[in-house]
C-alpha cells in the first residue's frame, strides 16, 4: 500500500476533516509552518469587516461600551483559559509575548525580595533571555542558565524564578511542567511558563500543575493573524500580591477618576497597561474560538497521528534526515525538527515546490502540525518533495543561488 494510499483512509477516517475548509488556505500549499503563523480563519475578514465597518465606522467612540471594546481583554483572555487549563479570571489577552514576559519577571522579583536568579536553560527562545537581560542591566536580576537536565539541581535559595517554554521552539522537545513546577516550589521559587508552542496545539493544565505565571502568542495555533495580542496567566492566589511595573491607565482600578495616584485594579485586569487593540483582539478571538471548538485534545491527537505517519512516510522513502526532536510523539510539542547540514538550502527548495516549512540556525529543518487544517495526504505528499528535494540535488542549486546573492 502506498502513502497516499494510506493517507487517503487516514483522511476518509479522520473526524476533524471537515475542519479544514474553516480556513484559507492557497491551492498548491503544503502549510508546515503554522507553528510560526496560523492560517487564516474564513470568518475572520467577515468579522474584521463587522469591527471595522459598524462598530469603528458608525458606533465611533460609543462603542467602547455598545461593542464591548472595554471588556474585550478579560472576554478572550476568559475563552482562552480553558485550551490551558486556567480559570475565568486568570487570563487577559493583550501585550506582546515579550512585554507580558518582563511584567511578570519583574512581578516575580518583586514577590520574593532578596533573591535575584531567573533561572532558565541556553537555547531557550532569545526574547525570553533577553527579557532577563533588560532587567539584569538595570541590577534586578541575575541570570542563570542550566541544561534541561540540570535545572532541578541548579534550582536553590538564591533563585526568584524559573522560567521556561513549555515546548522548545527548535526542537518541539516539551518540559515535565508538574515536575519542574513542583521542584521550584520546594526551593522556594516562583514559575513562569512560555506557551507560545503550547496553546492551541496540546493539552496544558497550569492549575494542576500549581504553576504561577505564564504567557504565550496569539498568532501561532490560535490563529490570531500576525503580531495578535499575546496573553498572561497568573494564578488567582496571587492576584492580591501582584505588583507589575508597567502601570499603564488600562490597568488602573478606576481608568476614568483620571487620578494622579495609581492603584492597581483587584484581579487579572491590573496586569493590562496601555489601551486595548481593538481589531488586533477581535480577529484573536475567532481563532480562539474555533481552536476551542475544535477541541486542543483532539488537536492533539491527530497532530501526533500526524508527525508519526510523516516519519513513516520519509522512512518507506528511504529519507535519512537526523531527528531533533524527540523520537516519541508525546515527548514533543505539534512539530518535527530535522538536522541537516544545508538545512537552510533544503527549505528554501521545499518552499520552491509549495511545501511551507522553515529554517532555525544554524542546522534545522523545521516543520509545524497544525492539525486543524493539515491532512494525511499532505504528509504523504511532504515526504516525497523531501525525498525528490534531497535526491535530485535542488537543494544544491538552492545553497548556490543563496550564495550568489549573497555575493
Amino acid at each position: 500500500m502506498t502513502p497516499e494510499t494510506r493517507a487517503a483512509e487516514f483522511d476518509a477516517a479522520d473526524p476533524l476533516s471537515s475542519f479544514r475548509e474553516c480556513f484559507t488556505l492557497p491551492e498548491g500549499v503544503i502549510y508546515l509552518d503554522g507553528n510560526s503563523l496560523g492560517a487564516l480563519p474564513r470568518a475572520t475578514p467577515g468579522v474584521m469587516a463587522r469591527v471595522v465597518e459598524q462598530e469603528w465606522g458608525e458606533g465611533l467612540i460609543r462603542s467602547w461600551n455598545s461593542a464591548h471594546w472595554f471588556e474585550a481583554a478579560g472576554r478572550i483572555g476568559s475563552k482562552i483559559a480553558p485550551l490551558i487549563g486556567a480559570a475565568a479570571g486568570e487570563v487577559v489577552a493583550c501585550d506582546s509575548t515579550s512585554v507580558n514576559l518582563f511584567k511578570l519577571i519583574a512581578a516575580a522579583l518583586a514577590m520574593r525580595p532578596g533573591r535575584k536568579v531567573i533561572l532558565s536553560e541556553p537555547g531557550n527562545f532569545p526574547t525570553d533571555l533577553y527579557m532577563i537581560a533588560g532587567l539584569e542591566a538595570q541590577g534586578l536580576a541575575e541570570r542563570r542558565l542550566a541544561p534541561r537536565e540540570a535545572l532541578a539541581e541548579a534550582l536553590d535559595d538564591e533563585v526568584a524564578l524559573l522560567m521556561l517554554t513549555h515546548v522548545h521552539y527548535k526542537t518541539g522537545a516539551m518540559h515535565d511542567m508538574a515536575a519542574l513546577t513542583r521542584a521550584a516550589h520546594e526551593a522556594g521559587a516562583l514559575v513562569l511558563w512560555d506557551l507560545s508552542h503550547s496553546t492551541g496545539a496540546l493539552p496544558v493544565d497550569l492549575n494542576g500543575a500549581g504553576a504561577d505565571f505564564a504567557v504565550g502568542c496569539g498568532y501561532k495555533y490560535l490563529c490570531g493573524g500576525p503580531g495578535a495580542p499575546a496573553f498572561a496567566y497568573v494564578a488567582a492566589r496571587h492576584h492580591a500580591h501582584l505588583a507589575q511595573p508597567l502601570t499603564g491607565w488600562f490597568g488602573h482600578a478606576a481608568p476614568f477618576a483620571f487620578s494622579d495616584d495609581y492603584a492597581p485594579a483587584p484581579g487579572i485586569e491590573q496586569l493590562l497597561c496601555g489601551t486595548s487593540p481593538v481589531l488586533g483582539l477581535a480577529a484573536l478571538e475567532v481563532g480562539v474560538e474555533l481552536i476551542a471548538e475544535i477541541g486542543v485534545a483532539r488537536l492533539y491527537a491527530k497532530s501526533q497521528a500526524l508527525s508519526e505517519f510523516l516519519l513513516a512516510c520519509l522512512a518507506d522513502l528511504g529519507v535519512n534526515l537526523e531527528l531533533a526532536s524527540p523520537a516519541t510523539s508525546d515527548a514533543r510539542g505539534s512539530q518535527l525538527s530535522f538536522r541537516a547540514p544545508h538545512a537552510y538550502a533544503i527549505c528554501q527548495a521545499l518552499i520552491a515546490r509549495g511545501v511551507i516549512g522553515d529554517f532555525r540556525d544554524p542546522d534545522v529543518l523545521r516543520l509545524g502540525f497544525a492539525p486543524a487544517y493539515l491532512r494525511f495526504a499532505d504528509m504523504a505528499a511532504a515526504a516525497r518533495h523531501i525525498a525528490e528535494v534531497l535526491g535530485s540535488g535542488e537543494w544544491q542549486r538552492a545553497e548556490f543561488n543563496q550564495r550568489a546573492a549573497v555575493t
